[in-house]
């Protein structure tokens, strides 16, 4: 049992806003780009991929973002509908906005960059006409990725969406998925996301992504509780620090905390297990499951994502997650993630 209090007579379990896209994973890997020759194409973008990892475990999973009318933009809607995914408030776009594109460049096993195509990016054109009220009271929560408050008009669609989930009691999960690139400043980076951060119900975020916030609410260093217990005088109920492969800790309203490490494995690339971890930590948390259990199954996930070359396409199914801490359980010990 958890301190998260869903509403179970709505239809769809999450609802994701943002960014769908696309990625181009190089092939060659432990290269640099300018030595990459070929690439293989996946659906891309945060939010993408939690929908993609809601819907991979068996959860009705729904979309809220703009597509390019070009073949990109169809390539992501055919996949969503493959995946099960609603796709009814997802306007295709015929302003001549593209779709947003990522090249992956995987150096090392620890080592990966991106090289990203974001002039005039389709996902950044939702409007608030896109936003249905009704279509967001049917779902028990609504994820909110960080990017989609970068820029308008995109960002008083998902202000909007807020507002919307916070007035038919539909749980606000604020993934901060903070993206240098897309942001003009710090100070615009902190005012927005301290916007959205304030009515959230879950945070979820590396301490970096929560130190953009806490540059403009206090000038010293904070703690990861104190930082916790700061957006706890808001609306949030729980909030999850990531510090890589250092591992997790999820903060509650009620002052308890949560702590796991990683799995240990053979990484391909050091990119999209943040995504896999909020799809399976969110899965756990809709299951009523302890905060603990929950925070273990995203970490597992987190590590067959690193694992695997692509990030869409390799979410896996609980079965596959449960099997996988087995095993690892089985290699290391039973405590390999938790103290």
């Amino acid at each position: 049992m958890n301190n998260i209090n869903f509403d179970q007579n709505k239809k769809y379990d999450l609802i994701a806003l943002g960014r769908a896209a696309v990625d181009l994973n190089a092939n060659e890997l432990y290269t640099t780009l300018e030595e990459t020759e070929t690439f293989t194409k996946y659906v891309g973008g945060s939010p993408a991929n939690v929908a993609i990892g809601m819907a991979r475990l068996n959860k009705e999973t729904g979309f809220i973002g703009r597509v390019a009318d070009d073949q990109f933009g169809n390539y992501v809607l055919q996949y969503f509908e493959n995946e099960g995914i609603d796709i009814s408030n997802m306007p295709v776009d015929s302003s001549g906005a593209k779709t947003g594109l990522t090249f992956t460049e995987i150096k090392s096993k620890t080592e990966s960059s991106i090289l990203m195509y974001r002039n005039e990016a389709v996902d950044l054109k939702l409007c608030t006409d896109d936003i249905n009220e009704d279509y967001i009271k049917n779902s028990k929560a609504l994820l909110i990725s960080g990017t989609a408050l970068s820029a308008e008009p995109s960002r008083q669609a998902a202000l909007l969406a807020v507002e919307y989930a916070v007035k038919n009691n539909v749980k606000v999960i604020f993934d901060i998925d903070y993206r240098p690139y897309s942001w003009k400043s710090e100070a615009e980076t902190g005012i927005y996301y301290t916007k959205v951060a304030e009515k959230s119900d879950i945070i979820i975020g590396s301490r970096s992504e929560f130190n953009y916030m806490e540059k403009i609410i206090k000038e010293e260093d904070r703690t990861d509780k104190e930082v916790a217990e700061h957006w706890f005088s808001f609306n949030s109920k729980l909030v999850v620090i990531k510090h890589g492969k250092e591992g997790s800790t999820a903060y509650t309203l009620e002052g308890e905390s949560y702590d796991v490490k990683i799995f240990p494995v053979e990484m391909i690339k050091s990119f999209g297990g943040g995504d896999a971890y909020a799809s399976a930590f969110i899965y756990g948390l809709l299951e009523d499951w302890d905060i603990l259990d929950a925070l273990e199954f995203g970490s597992a996930s987190a590590s067959m994502l690193v694992s695997a070359h692509s990030c869409s396409d390799a979410m896996p199914t609980a079965d596959e997650i449960k099997e996988f801490i087995e095993e690892k359980k089985k290699e290391y010990g039973e405590r390999v993630v938790r103290d």
